[in-house]
């Protein structure tokens, strides 16, 4: 059974999907929006990847404050995993995504990969460094 990863952006979804056993994740797609409210395309792709790769849980990154307090993104992305629970089924699971924009734009600057090239694939990047995150939570616990 494969794990679904989301890095929910006002614009942008970074996907990423974890390998048969659910040890590895790997970056998939970027699903980009116009508009941050136009959202019934974003919710078909991911189900679309949901029937691709027999996903039944999704790990959807939570942005929380430094201080642990929840604010206006949290509550954004809080309504996202309860529409995707209800269009989906699936489970959704929210893990803490501080820091993994910022670990990203150092790993992509790191590999040498052009400022214009990043912006491509943050996104994807970032979800699966949330789903490597709740991976390797799994196999420590």
């Amino acid at each position: 059974m494969r794990i679904l990863g989301l890095d929910y952006g006002t614009r942008t979804v970074g996907v990423a999907v974890s390998d048969e056993l659910g040890i590895t994740a790997q970056p998939l797609e970027t699903i980009t929006r116009k508009d941050a409210n136009k959202l019934r395309k974003t919710y078909a792709r991911i189900e679309e990847i949901i029937r691709e790769y027999g996903i039944e849980t999704i790990v959807l990154g939570f942005p929380k404050n430094m201080n642990n307090t929840i604010g206006e993104r949290g509550n954004e992305t809080m309504d996202f995993r309860d529409a995707l629970v209800r269009r989906t089924k699936a489970e959704v699971i929210l893990w803490d995504e501080r820091l993994t924009t910022v670990a990203s734009e150092k790993v992509l600057m790191e590999s040498g990969v052009r400022r214009e090239n990043r912006k491509k694939v943050i996104d994807q990047i970032a979800a699966s460094f949330i789903l490597q995150g709740y991976l390797d939570s799994r196999r420590e616990g």
